[in-house]
């Protein structure tokens, strides 16, 4: 004890604890604003790869799905269907799909994709969003007398070939984007992923 009859060490020990159970209690208040910096639950969700099964798609067929909130088209393709993009480039607006972000590096070639059979893209249409139909049929629509099979938007008449290459002369005015994706097998494609890179 001092001369004032003050315990210097219990006044530091006192202090010392004060201070520790102070900090201790503003960590604990901080964390639910901190917590609420991450993303929730749901937008985890949103924004995760999905996976999609192969297996039951046939020939000529397509399959839709979320993904981010876009709808995910992915069609087999027949060797038809892929017969017909090499003759359409003179009525496409970007047959070489050189516009920035409308598809991976991976899928920059004129089947717009990794494996040619398999067709992925975001289905929404690059004029104002609607998801085209697939119209795979070769010939005469109230829409194109020479149709050689793809996508057409209904809500404003935009074309697209069987590559997702828009037609010139339509609203439309970019290829359909073509997500991230990568094969995890034979049968299973994952949207939202990049393929690994190799070793």
């Amino acid at each position: 004890m001092s001369e004032n009859g003050v315990n210097k060490g219990r006044r530091r020990l006192l202090t010392a604890t004060t201070a520790v159970v102070g900090a201790a209690g503003a960590g604990l208040a901080a964390l639910p604003f901190i917590q609420s910096w991450q993303p929730s639950a749901k937008a985890k969700v949103v924004g995760a790869p999905v996976e999609f099964n192969l297996q039951p798609l046939e020939p000529g067929q397509i399959i839709r799905g979320l993904w981010r909130g876009k709808t995910i088209g992915i069609l087999r393709r027949t060797t038809e269907m892929l017969d017909t993009l090499p003759g359409l480039d003179s009525k496409l607006r970007d047959p070489d799909s050189a516009a920035e972000e409308q598809q991976p590096v991976y899928a920059q070639n004129q089947n717009r994709s990794i494996k040619p059979e398999y067709l992925v893209l975001v289905m929404n249409c690059t004029h104002l969003g609607c998801v085209p139909e697939l119209v795979p049929e070769v010939g005469a629509q109230p829409f194109d007398a020479e149709w050689q099979g793809g996508f057409y938007c209904p809500c404003h008449k935009s074309k697209f070939d069987l590559a997702g290459r828009v037609y010139d002369g339509v609203p439309a005015q970019l290829n359909l984007q073509v997500p991230p994706y990568q094969f995890l097998d034979d049968r299973t494609i994952v949207v939202g992923i990049d393929p690994q890179s190799p070793a």
